[in-house]
C-alpha cells in the first residue's frame, strides 16, 4: 500500500524496519550454516552433497547455541550501550542549572507534544553534531557537541533537538541500536569463522591432510562466499535503515518547530563538521550528520546535506543559504571559552598585552604618553 503524509511514511517506515531486523537474524543463522560448512570441508574431503548434508545437520544442532549467543550479546548491550557510547565519545549527563539554555529548548519541545523528556547529555568536542541512543523511554537521552551549542543559535538548536526527539517518537533509535547489535554479531561470527579457517589452513598445510580438492574446495568457496555476502547484507541492511530516517527525522523537526528555515540553516552548519574524532562507526551512524567522502560515501548511512535540504525546500517550503562558512572548529582549546571583551575607556587599549597596565583615565601604559582630549600632549 502507498504511503501518503508523514505519520502514514512512519507506519510504513517500521514495518520495513521490523521486517530488516528479521533479515539481519536470519543473516546470523547464514553465518552459522558457512562455518558448519567450512568446518565440514576442512574435516572431510568428500563430495559436495555429503558436505553440505552435513553443514546442515551441523547448523540445527548449532542453532539454540547461536540463538544464546546472540541474545546474551544483545542482553549485554542493552545494558551497558550508553555506558560503552559515553566512554566513547566522553559525553555527561546535564542539569538545567549546567546548562540551562539546552535544557529549557529540550523541555519546551517535549511539553509542546507531550513527549518525555529524555536525558540530555553534551560531549565536550569541537565538532558539530548530535544523536540519541536508548531501548525505552527510560533510557532515552540526547548527546549534543559543545562545538554545536557554541556555534549554533537558539532556533537552529531546537531544530537540531526537534531531529532527534522525531528518531525518539519513530522508534528509530530503538531499532538502530538493534540493528548496530545484530550487525556487529555478524561481524563478529565471520571474522570468527575466518580466524578459525585460516589458522585450521595453517596447520593443516603443516600436516599430512594436504590440499583440499574436489567437493571439499567447492564448499569452502561456497562458506566463504556467504560470509562475505552476509557482512555485506548486513551493512546495506543498516545503511537502508538510517538513510531513510534522516528525511523522516528532518521532517518531523520542522513539523516540531514550524521552522524549515532553522534547519535548513542547522544542517549548512554542521555540513562537513560533524566527524567525531574518538567515535566508532556505529556511533556515527546515529548522527545528525555522518559526513563521508570519495570512495567511502559509498557506504555513507546518511544522505548527503544537499539532498537534505533539497528536500526541505521542496516540501516544507525552507529557503537555502548555501554552504555557511564558520570559524575553524579544529581548535578544541577555544570550545567553552568566553570571547574577549571589547575595549573601551576602562579596558586595555589597543595593542597592549595581558597583563599590562590598563590604559584610560586611571591608568597609563608604560613608557607611553597619555593623550589628552585636544590631541597629544606637547612637550
Amino acid at each position: 500500500m502507498a504511503a501518503y503524509g508523514l505519520y502514514t511514511h512512519i507506519r510504513s517506515n517500521r514495518r520495513r524496519s521490523i521486517a530488516l531486523l528479521i533479515g539481519l537474524f536470519v543473516l546470523v543463522y547464514v553465518m552459522v550454516y558457512a562455518g558448519a560448512l567450512l568446518g565440514e570441508a576442512l574435516l572431510v574431503n568428500a563430495p559436495l552433497d555429503y558436505l553440505l548434508r552435513a553443514a546442515a545437520d551441523d547448523c540445527i544442532k548449532a542453532l539454540p547455541f547461536a540463538t544464546i549467543g546472540a541474545a546474551i550479546w544483545i542482553a549485554i548491550a542493552y545494558r551497558f550501550h550508553q555506558s560503552m557510547i559515553d566512554a566513547i565519545t566522553g559525553s555527561h549527563v546535564v542539569t538545567r542549572r549546567e546548562e540551562p539554555r539546552v535544557y529549557n529548548l529540550l523541555e519546551n519541545l517535549c511539553i509542546s507534544r507531550g513527549i518525555p523528556m529524555p536525558a540530555l547529555r553534551i560531549a565536550e568536542e569541537a565538532p558539530l553534531n548530535a544523536f540519541a541512543t536508548g531501548l525505552n523511554e527510560k533510557q532515552y537521552s540526547i548527546t549534543v557537541t559543545r562545538g554545536l551549542i557554541e556555534r549554533l543559535d537558539d532556533a537552529e538548536i531546537e531544530a537540531v533537538l526537534g531531529h532527534e526527539l522525531t528518531h525518539i517518537r519513530n522508534g528509530d533509535v530503538r531499532m538502530m541500536v538493534v540493528a548496530v547489535i545484530i550487525a556487529g554479531v555478524v561481524s563478529f561470527f565471520g571474522e570468527l569463522v575466518f580466524r578459525l579457517f585460516f589458522r585450521a589452513s595453517f596447520y593443516r598445510g603443516h600436516g599430512s591432510g594436504g590440499d583440499r580438492k574436489g567437493g571439499a574446495a567447492i564448499a569452502i568457496i561456497i562458506a566463504i562466499s556467504l560470509i562475505v555476502l552476509s557482512w555485506l547484507l548486513s551493512v546495506v541492511i543498516r545503511l537502508t535503515l538510517s538513510r531513510k530516517r534522516e528525511y523522516l527525522a528532518d521532517a518531523g523537526a520542522v513539523e516540531l518547530t514550524k521552522n524549515p528555515d532553522a534547519m535548513i540553516s542547522a544542517l549548512r552548519k554542521i555540513e562537513g563538521r560533524g566527524e567525531l574524532p574518538n567515535a566508532t562507526s556505529a556511533v556515527m551512524e546515529m548522527c545528525v550528520d555522518n559526513p563521508r567522502s570519495g570512495f567511502t560515501d559509498l557506504f555513507a548511512t546518511h544522505p548527503s546535506i544537499y539532498a537534505r535540504v533539497r528536500a526541505l525546500i521542496d516540501y516544507a517550503g525552507g529557503h537555502d543559504p548555501g554552504p555557511l562558512a564558520l570559524p575553524d572548529i579544529h581548535e578544541p582549546e577555544k570550545i567553552g571559552q568566553q570571547p574577549p571583551h571589547p575595549a573601551g575607556p576602562w579596558g586595555p587599549m589597543s595593542g597592549q598585552q595581558q597583563g599590562d597596565t590598563p590604559g584610560g583615565p586611571w591608568g597609563t601604559p608604560p613608557d607611553r604618553p597619555v593623550p589628552g582630549p585636544w590631541g597629544p600632549r606637547q612637550s
